[in-house]
């Protein structure tokens, strides 16, 4: 089941690569039918899981070191993500790319990137998670890139030299650590017996800082806001599914599968994690607050918005742990219900600055619609998903005795209200430019995606007391694995 359900996003990269331009319709269909296909295995393996069953291929890589892809509930929380919004991201690049040059490269490096995504979620070693997220790595820089104009190209290097970078320091923390116990499996608290703290604190800080570049943690953040030249598929798929949720997805790994809270507390590496995680989120909410680039504020936003994931599971208790991974999936579906929209008004009203908003609800009242419940949740405003996330972030704070937790908290949502709350003010309640007929919301697929998106934020937040529901999955996954 892990190779069929890795195949799905592999092999379509694989064929549309060799795809003529001009074979559109055929680049569609393939397109959209990896990405159903996807969707389809992952409710099988979403039931299956619930109920117990396991699904696990290992292949031999060298002699004791194996490429090991597993399915738990950890991993089909980000697999059922990065499904999802795959089909969807994929039916807005169509819609939005249109008749564009290069579709076959621009396709076929998107279903890589999925397919690195996918490997990533499904890693069962150290080893094996090293692998995709270097391919992880290649594949998006073509898409980073894919303008080809000088701003895309210098993005480019700048994305490229963070995440090398980052990748080098992650290696070697790998190797020292594997040096010392052999092939590392994710085991559910961790098993690094038998070796001395001042290594495993060392090999800590190099495993955190070489995924803390795709997750933008401060100060590694920096390729995040230079990587918004890219088109808006792209901006979308970086923030919301692939690269910062992997970096994020890692760590979380390394916390819970590799080291052990237990192991973590015994080291006191938990709260110098949550402090660079707390720091992170005032900080990505302050520069947000000072950009009237649309895209850019909303990569500032997520610099912010995935610390509260290592921030959740950095502080070990239940609470937190399950406001963390609920919030992977909850931002997730908001920002990039936000990317769609920026999209959608620079594509029809060319519309790129915060300035330009002005009087938009009326010319386009379904993408205003969905930016608009994008926006209120991560304020946090309720029953939208960004509420839920923080009221469990805030109860775990409380739970595990910091209670500076809330305050941090509160002080991001005050920050959030004052770079989004404008926006929406602009877009509803300021008179606009007259020349802006009404009618814009066409083709359909480019606004449908992000009212899609807007209505799964509102139904997670609302509908969080399910079991299937993506808190209700993370409680789940603490429950089984991570609660004594």
């Amino acid at each position: 089941m892990p190779v069929l359900v890795l195949s799905t996003s592999l092999v379509p990269a694989i064929v549309i690569f060799f795809l003529a331009e001009a074979q559109q319709r055929t680049r569609t269909l393939v397109n959209i039918a990896g990405a159903l296909a996807k969707l389809a295995l992952v409710a099988v393996m979403l039931d299956g899981v619930a109920l117990g069953v396991a699904y696990e291929t290992r292949l031999g890589l060298l002699p004791g070191l194996d490429l090991l892809l597993r399915v738990d509930a950890l991993a089909l929380l980000f697999l059922t993500l990065s499904a999802f919004l795959w089909l969807l991201t994929t039916i807005y690049a169509i819609s939005y790319l249109g008749q564009g040059p290069h579709l076959s490269r621009f396709f076929g490096f998107f279903s890589l990137c999925v397919a690195a995504t996918t490997g990533i979620a499904l890693s069962g070693t150290l080893v094996t998670f090293f692998i995709f997220y270097e391919l992880l790595t290649l594949s998006t820089w073509p898409l980073v890139v894919h303008q080809g104009d000088a701003r895309s190209i210098a993005a480019g290097r700048r994305y490229l030299a963070y995440t090398l970078a980052g990748s080098a320091v992650l290696l070697l923390g790998i190797v020292w650590l594997e040096s010392r116990t052999g092939p590392v499996e994710f085991t559910v608290r961790g098993s690094l017996a038998g070796v001395d703290a001042p290594t495993l604190q060392a090999v800590f800080c190099l495993l955190v800082a070489g995924l803390g570049v795709k997750t933008a943690l401060v100060p590694l953040h920096g390729w995040l806001p230079a990587a918004m030249v890219a088109p808006a598929p792209v901006s979308a798929l970086l923030h919301a599914v692939a690269v910062v949720k992997a970096g994020a997805f890692g760590i979380v790994r390394i916390i819970y599968d590799v080291y052990g809270t237990t192991l973590l507390h015994e080291l006191s590496l938990g709260i110098p994690l949550a402090a660079v995680a707390a720091f992170t989120v005032i900080y990505g909410s302050a520069r947000a607050l000072q950009q009237d680039d649309i895209k850019r504020r909303l990569a500032f936003s997520t610099v912010s918005q995935v610390s509260y994931i290592v921030l959740g599971a950095s502080l070990f208790g239940p609470y937190s742990t399950i406001g963390g991974l609920a919030h992977l999936v909850h931002q997730g579906l908001m920002k990039i219900t936000l990317f769609f929209c920026a999209g959608a008004l620079a594509e029809r009203l060319h519309v790129h600055k915060v300035r330009e908003l002005d009087g938009i609800g009326r010319t386009m009242p379904w993408t205003a619609a969905a930016f608009t419940v994008g926006a209120l949740g991560m304020i946090g405003v309720p029953p939208i998903a960004g509420f839920v996330s923080k009221w469990y972030l805030g109860l775990g704070g409380v739970q595990a005795g910091h209670v500076w937790v809330v305050l941090v908290l509160a002080g991001s949502s005050l920050l959030n209200a004052g770079y989004f709350l404008p926006l929406i003010y602009r877009a509803w309640f300021v008179p606009g430019a007259m020349d802006r007929a009404p009618g814009r919301e066409r083709p359909f697929w480019l606004i449908a995606p992000a009212v899609i998106t807007a209505l799964a934020s509102l139904g997670v937040g609302a509908l969080a007391g399910l079991a299937m529901s993506p808190l209700g999955w993370a409680t789940l996954i603490v429950e089984r694995n991570y609660t004594p």
